[in-house]
């Protein structure tokens, strides 16, 4: 490293680690208390520890005061408090108890730990016989507490299978549970897993624990081949007799042909699941005296699929009286195949008696939004709903979702069907709903300049006025940048500009030729200044204009950023978003190139300093831009790349995410594992090393070893075919990482490098 890089590292370093100490909001809860004036919330927040390479989490209570009156007040406590070695807290409905867990690591026990207000009621230790740590992601994550506080629903990895044990003799008969110096343990059968973030991890299973006597059950009743997350208890029933759990189950067998394979499900709402419901393991089912463990029996007491009809129902809610059960459908994905599409919300009337032999029937509420119109509601995109999205009506429930450029909060009447966006409409700020307190909601609001605000959602009515929200600002002591990260992201603004689509094919339907959309970060005078495209992954994802720290950090080097939603990312109606499949690596590179065209026509920006990063598909964009376009950019970045796809599918975790990109929607009919030579030439044809002997700019490689989605012999055969061809490249490898890099150390120096490449480069 030469003085002047070296010069540039240290400074950089020192910039990017202010931008670490942003802390970020994972979750938010507010406890009532008998003062109807009062509440408190409760925020769950992690931050970046660079020098231990894990993630610290504390928690933060705020009391609000002031129902009933206009203005509210909100006292801090003075600091946070760290839960060492924490996962994951989940206070009971009245807010009197919370359960604290900390997962094992390494095979120690997991622990569960009920705390009162005032003590640790009880601890409980759980070895891996009984089962493995919980778990804690967005997906198969689920923690219930039941109305009465007495049982704890939720989901941890299955105890794992026996293994054979060998000695000097052979194989030891008979018990090989016991290992000693003398014996060792054989492997056993390989077992299929959920792929990327899940491929050390045990089978999710359902587990119930009764917080008086500490005892922990298994549900029964549950088929092995199924998968299970999102667990919540049902009302109770009219006769009190009866307590069901309701969650979400994902079959095993869902390979190309349906042969036994988990495809990876992260990033992948396009996996068949349905609703089922089971008995409680603490007590025996109504309409049978014999529990049943092996779930193969056809009893009462094995689980029910509620959600037969619909291809895939997630995330259920009932709402406050129990009447209604509510969730979520991704059927358009499982239907068409692409990875994520429009969401549907849907919805069953729940008796108050009812067993386990009747069956509900399953209605809509919110449709899948084909071709919105002008400024109307695109339909639903949502990662995510609360674990009480109830306003205090019982009817109205409020949602997050990604609405063209910008994340936006949403009600629902479910009884109608209605949807109101409750969030400013002339703003480029995105929202995020926290948690409800009563008729009103915290949330977050945040730019790519202005990290996150905690505001507080109240509903007014003036005067022979229609109902409206305003938002207040809280002055909170969480979302705090220093006083240089301000300074420097003061010199942007933030606009949302409207794309028209141009040489639109002819097979295309009226939402794929409505215009897409790209955020513009722009810097003073940013006509004379860098420029550096930001693209995303998916192709099924959007780039919402929220605080994001990397993108932050690499606005206050000085650069404009052009961030494109081109066709195919969520949010702009599900014809938009069907456009894309089988038209990679031409419809998207295209709409990028067009994006850069506008803000060149409208004078924006230099053409002659324009960069580009990426990850995942957003690398495939990044490595086929430098390819197809080479004389338009001037250095390039991308983060575990696609770019080669007959590479790849041999290789991923979702090797039908390969045909669907690639062939479009009717490529599962014929999908395979072996796929013909035909195919895999066009994967060739569709990917960037097609295009890479005419590859110019410098580029940086930022790989994750452990990548099962986009496997590090994607990025290295590119880059070594780049270097051959005598083109300039820098790899990172980033050995424990994911496909992410989300290791706090990784992400540090891979955005560092980033920041340092684009400077170098770009001079």
């Amino acid at each position: 490293m030469d003085l002047t890089t070296s010069e540039e590292y240290a400074s950089q370093s020192k910039l990017l680690q202010e931008f670490t100490k942003v802390p970020s909001i994972d979750s938010a809860w507010v406890l009532k208390y008998k003062n109807e004036g009062i509440s408190t919330a409760m925020f769950s927040i992690s931050q970046p520890d660079l020098m231990a390479n894990c993630t610290r989490k504390y928690t933060m209570y705020c009391h609000i005061t002031g129902a009933g009156t206009n203005s509210r007040d909100f006292q801090w406590s003075p600091f946070p408090t760290e839960m060492t070695g924490v996962s994951v807290i989940v206070p009971s409905p009245s807010g009197s108890k919370l359960l604290i867990v900390r997962n094992g690591e390494k095979g120690c026990p997991t622990k569960l730990e009920i705390v009162d207000q005032s003590h640790v009621a009880k601890e409980i230790h759980l070895g891996q016989s009984i089962h493995g740590p919980l778990y804690t992601d967005e997906w198969f994550h689920g923690i219930s507490w039941n109305q009465e506080e007495t049982l704890i629903a939720y989901i941890a990895e299955a105890p794992p299978q026996p293994r054979p044990v060998f000695s000097d003799s052979g194989y030891r008969k008979g018990d090989s549970s016991d290992e000693d110096y003398n014996t060792w343990k054989g492997q056993g059968d390989w077992e299929e897993d959920w792929g990327e973030r899940y491929s050390k991890k045990g089978r999710p299973s359902l587990f119930v624990l009764d917080t008086a006597s500490g005892e922990v059950r298994a549900a029964e009743g549950i088929a092995t081949s199924l998968s299970v997350g999102q667990v919540v208890w049902a009302p109770p029933s009219s006769s009190g007799s009866q307590k069901y759990l309701v969650f979400v189950g994902w079959l095993e067998h869902n390979g190309f042909h349906n042969t036994a394979r988990k495809l990876g499900i992260k990033y992948c709402s396009n996996r068949p699941c349905a609703l089922y419901a089971i008995a409680s393991p603490f007590e025996r089912p109504e309409t049978d005296n014999k529990p049943v463990c092996d779930g193969k029996s056809d009893s009462a007491a094995s689980a029910r699929n509620l959600t037969a009809s619909i291809s895939s129902a997630f995330f259920p809610r009932f709402s406050q009286d129990g009447k209604i059960l509510l969730f979520l459908s991704a059927k358009q994905a499982v239907n068409s195949g692409a990875h994520n599409a429009t969401d549907s919300l849907h919805k069953m009337n729940w008796p108050s008696d009812w067993k386990m032999d009747k069956e509900l029937h399953v209605t809509e509420v919110v449709p899948i939004v084909m071709c919105p119109e002008d400024g109307c509601f695109p339909g639903l995109y949502c990662s995510s709903i609360l674990s009480n999205p109830w306003l205090s009506d019982g009817c109205t429930m409020i949602l997050t979702s990604a609405w063209r450029s910008t994340e936006v909060i949403l009600s629902i009447d479910v009884l109608s069907g209605k949807v109101t966006r409750i969030t400013p409409e002339d703003s480029h700020y995105s929202w995020s709903a926290l948690t409800i307190d009563g008729d009103n909601v915290l949330a977050v609001s945040s730019s790519p300049i202005d990290p996150p605000h905690i505001r507080y959602g109240r509903q007014v009515t003036p005067e022979r006025q229609a109902r409206r929200w305003t938002w207040d600002e809280v002055d909170s002591p969480l979302m705090t940048a220093s006083d240089k990260v301000k300074s420097l992201l003061s010199h942007h603004s933030v606009t949302i500009l409207q794309i028209p689509v141009t040489n639109a094919s002819g097979d295309l339907s009226d939402g794929g030729k409505l215009p897409f959309e790209a955020i513009f970060v722009s810097y003073k005078d940013s006509s004379h200044s860098p420029t550096v495209v930001i693209l995303h992954g998916g192709p099924h994802s959007v780039s919402v204009s929220s605080y994001v720290k990397s993108s932050a950090f690499l606005a206050s080097l000085g650069f404009n950023l052009l961030i494109v939603n081109y066709r195919g990312t969520p949010g702009f109606g599900e014809e938009a978003l069907q456009s894309l499949p089988g038209k990679v690596g031409s419809q998207d590179v295209q709409d990028c190139l067009t994006a850069i065209d506008h803000v060149i026509n409208e004078k924006l920006i230099d053409a002659s300093k324009v960069a580009v990063v990426g990850i995942s598909h957003g690398g495939f964009l990044t490595t086929h831009l430098i390819g197809q376009a080479p004389d338009r950019f001037i250095v390039g970045a991308a983060r575990n790349p696609v770019c080669n796809l007959a590479l790849m599918i041999g290789t991923t975790d979702i090797p039908d995410w390969c045909y669907i990109v690639a062939c479009g929607t009717e490529a599962k009919q014929y999908a395979s594992e072996s796929p013909s030579p035909d195919h895999l030439r066009l994967f060739y044809e569709k990917s960037p090393i097609a295009h890479i002997s005419k590859v110019k700019a410098p580029l940086l490689m930022l790989l994750g070893g452990a990548d099962l989605r986009v496997p590090v012999s994607n990025g290295l055969q590119y880059a070594r075919a780049l270097r051959e061809g005598g083109g300039q490249v820098k790899i990172m490898m980033f050995p424990e990482d994911i496909h992410e890099i989300i290791i706090p150390r990784s992400d540090f120096e891979s955005f560092l490098n980033i920041g340092v490449w684009f400077k170098t480069h770009l001079k």
